[in-house]
């Protein structure tokens, strides 16, 4: 038994790779992570390093040690084929040794059934915003624990926001991930799926703190929603992912806004040259959809009316271009792109038609050989699938999303549903894959929370259930229209439910007022609805802010 034990501990201290779930049982065998098994005879080296086992198994019983409902279950490696002797550890180390592997366990028949949320998205959060939580326990599984509101979050990047305006607390969204005993939100991001176990393996968020890093566990789940979201298309161009700065998220305004001041502050130490005080302040925006030209009229707006009064040494150089391989905004009417580009073009936006072929520190390489000096690279040219959802085995949907069908269902598996940016419908629906914006992603998440209270009132939460429910009208999108903010206080409001349909198209001072009004309603929190309303306010009378922080 002292052998047994030991060898254990070998496997757990080992240098080799994490083993697979699956493959555990080759060593323990394990029965509701509630009991092991000891090998009670001897332990045979090979010459290759590994060794085996020669079983006479008694079975132990083991502690089982929980806390609001996790549980503790083994943790163990694979052995490194470097080891050549046992690790000798004393009877009292190994007869206290904890369990190192945490998760959440299935749920009993008598427990609610639990639904496991991947994201903190638009998707996620309107699903975790309507969830009956007197039906289901939920678990929530984000690397971040807020939600972004992205149409405001161009406005943080120079001071018309605060980046707090634009965060909601997921917990906030949906009170019983805090106040629930077996409700929880877990700081980590998913790494696999076992849809046959109905588990997910996650590695949680770890700055060093935790008694291991990386921090892994599992969470059991009855039903899997996974609103993971996407990531920026890069397409493969060299040098973006090291130089440029996307705008998705809050960390990447913050980012951009140290960077914008940063240049500011440095063009204006003695002996930079005049090329080098053009570069420097030279800010390039790469994509003509909505993101680009919005924080390309934010930008001219913090220019004419902040820089030129607070950087008067500098403001004959810095300038804003944008680059687009087409047309600027190509989804809104013709009547409102030619509106946008004669008004970013009289702000001081310079329109430059381009592809980029490779991306340098300081110049941007474009396919007909033009150098663009910069100082300042953003990178707006739309969202493909994440790293997370190119590793699953699930059906996917043209474009390379998790594929679903018309009820937001993976139909290759049981109880797993995607929504948002990460899912698509399956060209066997017959039905176009929707675009990544928020109003698609929201209304999905209403559709699918909608269902899941439906099916939990039919006793159909619980795992393998649900078959044979009624599920009711599958999911239909309408598009309500679009906006766009093109700075100078002018927007353009398109109301058409499709590109060719008709329907009202609105440009100038009123469309602003029309955009301002529709997206501080849509701020989930009165709290947050004050914060905008006061920083714009703010901004209008005193001017934004140029601190500098961190």
């Amino acid at each position: 038994m002292a052998l047994a034990r030991i060898a254990r501990a070998n496997l757990r201290k080992s240098t080799g790779a994490y083993g697979s779930y699956a493959s555990e049982k080759d060593f323990f065998k394990v029965g509701g992570y509630t009991s092991i098994s000891d090998t009670t005879s001897h332990v045979n080296f090979n010459s290759d390093g590994k060794f085996s086992f020669v079983p006479a198994i008694k079975e132990h019983s083991c502690v089982n040690f929980s806390m609001r409902g996790i549980s503790g279950t083994p943790y163990h490696q694979f052995p490194s084929a470097k080891s050549q002797t046992v690790v000798q550890e004393s009877e009292s180390e190994l007869e206290n040794d904890q369990p190192m592997y945490a998760g959440l366990e299935a749920t009993k028949a008598s427990e609610k059934p639990r639904v496991v949320v991947l994201g903190t998205g638009w998707a996620a959060c309107r699903f975790l915003k309507g969830l009956d939580t007197k039906i289901y326990d939920v678990v929530c599984i984000s690397p971040r624990n807020h939600m972004v509101f992205t149409p405001l979050l161009a406005s943080t990047c120079v001071g018309t926001l605060e980046f707090r305006t634009v965060a909601e607390p997921v917990t906030r969204i949906q009170e019983a991930l805090a106040k629930e005993p077996n409700s929880f939100f877990f700081l980590a991001s998913c790494t696999g799926i076992d849809t046959g176990k109905h588990e997910v393996y996650c590695e949680a968020v770890n700055n060093g703190g935790l008694p291991r890093e990386p921090y892994q566990f599992k969470v059991a789940y009855d039903k899997l929603v996974i609103a993971a979201g996407a990531e920026a298309l890069t397409f493969g161009i060299k040098g973006v992912t090291e130089n440029a700065f996307f705008l998705r998220d809050v960390d990447h305004a913050q980012e951009i806004r140290k960077r914008l001041l940063l240049n500011l502050m440095l063009s204006e130490n003695p002996g930079i040259s005049e090329e080098e005080k053009k570069r420097l302040l030279h800010c390039v925006v790469i994509g003509g959809g909505p993101t680009g030209v919005e924080f390309s009229g934010e930008l001219s707006d913090f220019i004419t009316r902040d820089v030129h009064e607070r950087y008067t040494h500098v403001k004959d150089y810095i300038h804003v271009t944008l680059i687009e391989a087409n047309e600027i905004l190509s989804s809104f009417d013709v009547s409102l792109r030619q509106y946008a580009t004669k008004h970013l073009t009289k702000s001081g936006v310079r329109l430059k038609r381009g592809v980029v072929k490779e991306v340098q520190s300081k110049e941007i390489i474009l396919s007909n050989g033009t150098k663009v000096p910069y100082g300042l690279l953003v990178w707006s040219t739309g969202v493909g699938p994440s790293k997370f959802v190119k590793t699953l085995n699930l059906p996917k949907s043209p474009g390379g999303r998790i594929g679903v069908d018309e009820w937001l269902r993976v139909p290759s598996v049981e109880d797993v549903f995607a929504l948002g940016d990460c899912a698509g419908f399956l060209e066997q629906t017959g039905r176009p894959v929707l675009p990544a914006l928020a109003q698609v992603a929201e209304r999905e998440g209403k559709f699918l929370v909608e269902l899941f209270n439906k099916i939990g009132k039919q006793n159909g939460g619980k795992a393998c259930t649900s078959k044979g429910t009624p599920l009711g009208e599958p999911f239909v999108y309408k598009h309500i229209g679009s906006m766009a903010s093109v700075g100078g206080y002018k927007a353009l409001v398109d109301l058409r439910q499709t590109k060719d349909a008709k329907g009202l198209s609105l440009a100038g001072f009123v469309s602003w007022m029309i955009w301002r009004s529709a997206y501080l309603t849509r701020v989930l929190s009165w709290r947050n609805r004050l914060y905008v309303a006061v920083n714009w306010a703010t901004t209008l009378f005193v001017g934004r802010d140029n601190s500098r922080i961190g």
